[in-house]
């Protein structure tokens, strides 16, 4: 009885557990989970085999009062059988073996009577016993069903934190990306390109500039070209208007 009753203690105490209180009280939940699920395993292994010696136990229990059923049963039939023999020979005259079926049918009813008092002694016992074992069997289901939950809480929290690391990961690239702005080191390169456009674009009207004062260079001398044609004429005796080409 106190091996069933440890037993019971165990599986209530285990149905019982307020896993969520566990996992909020704990550092490392997933671990936490984790060893949980080893524990509940382990306790289930442990319960089933008690269990199920337990109600080995019973059957016996149960075989054991059936044959005594059985035994009753057959020792009444024979105490029959020894009576009506005995009234059979006293009815002929036979005394003598009426007197010995007679006492044989007593031995029959004394085994009788002993095979029903085993039987209606282990009838308290086996009932106790089944009782018991539904509890058990109870239990045991309870525990399967909660283990099922603890294995599903802790995939889901395993989900959750991957989930949650994953978007972490993302949060720091972002911050990273904005403390390290790129279009920052576009906006300098653009200015660097464009500072090379305006410097080439210097150069090119620098160097138109000084193609106009070589053409300008090209007029003074054709201007003094014809100063010297007309100086010349004066100096012949002819009018600047009379000039030939």
């Amino acid at each position: 009885m106190t091996e069933k009753q440890s037993i019971l203690g165990r599986i209530a105490q285990l149905t019982r557990a307020n896993v969520n209180a566990l996992i909020d009280r704990a550092e490392d939940p997933q671990k936490m989970l984790d060893q949980l699920v080893r524990d509940y395993t382990n306790s289930i292994i442990e319960a089933e085999e008690a269990v199920a010696v337990t109600i080995g136990n019973l059957r016996l229990a149960e075989q054991d009062h059936a044959a005594d059923v059985e035994a009753a049963r057959d020792w009444g039939n024979k105490a029959i059988a020894a009576s009506n023999k005995a009234e059979q020979l006293r009815a002929s005259g036979d005394t003598s073996e009426a007197q010995r079926f007679d006492s044989l049918a007593k031995i029959a009813i004394t085994k009788q009577i002993a095979a029903e008092k085993e039987a209606r002694d282990a009838e308290p016992m086996i009932a106790s016993q089944n009782e018991v074992v539904d509890k058990l069997k109870t239990g045991l289901t309870q525990m399967r069903v909660q283990l099922e939950g603890l294995k599903s809480r802790r995939d889901q929290l395993v989900a959750r934190q991957k989930t949650a690391e994953a978007q972490g990961k993302v949060q720091s690239a972002i911050s990273s990306i904005n403390v390290l702005d790129p279009t920052t080191e576009i906006s300098r390169f653009e200015e660097q390109v464009r500072r090379e456009e305006a410097r080439v674009a210097g150069h090119a009207e620098l160097n138109a500039g000084s193609l106009e004062s070589q053409f300008a260079e090209l007029e003074d001398y054709g201007t003094q070209s014809e100063v010297e044609l007309r100086l010349a004429a004066l100096k012949q005796g002819k009018q600047p208007g009379q000039i030939e080409a």
